[in-house]
């Protein structure tokens, strides 16, 4: 019997899960960044390490918005580089959602 595989929705959302409860992130943390930090992110997780300039997979992108400790590539696991970035976008839609019910 072969177990079944979880469908990207579904590792992007236990990623976001994991993201708030074992990191500790809160929606009153995410509504600080207001400039576009969240998608900003994202993208960088989104990039393929090839396209680091120095050939360093480890680098932290020059677009990261935060600082550098808070980078934890997984170079050498596309799917989940995806989840984190998946989960980043996600939590920039409930930011952007919120705004839109104050």
């Amino acid at each position: 019997m072969t177990k079944e595989k979880k469908t990207g929705v579904e590792r992007i959302a236990a990623e976001r899960k994991r993201q708030i409860e074992e990191e500790g992130f809160t929606k009153e943390q995410d509504d600080f960044w207001t400039f576009g930090e969240l998608a900003k992110a994202a993208m960088c997780y989104c990039m393929e390490p090839a396209h680091c300039e120095d050939g360093d997979e480890n680098a932290v992108p020059d677009e990261w918005p935060w600082n550098p400790a808070w980078w934890k590539p997984t170079p050498d696991n596309r799917i989940r580089e995806l989840e984190k970035a998946g989960a980043l976008i996600a939590a920039e839609i409930d930011r952007l959602l919120r705004l839109e019910t104050e």
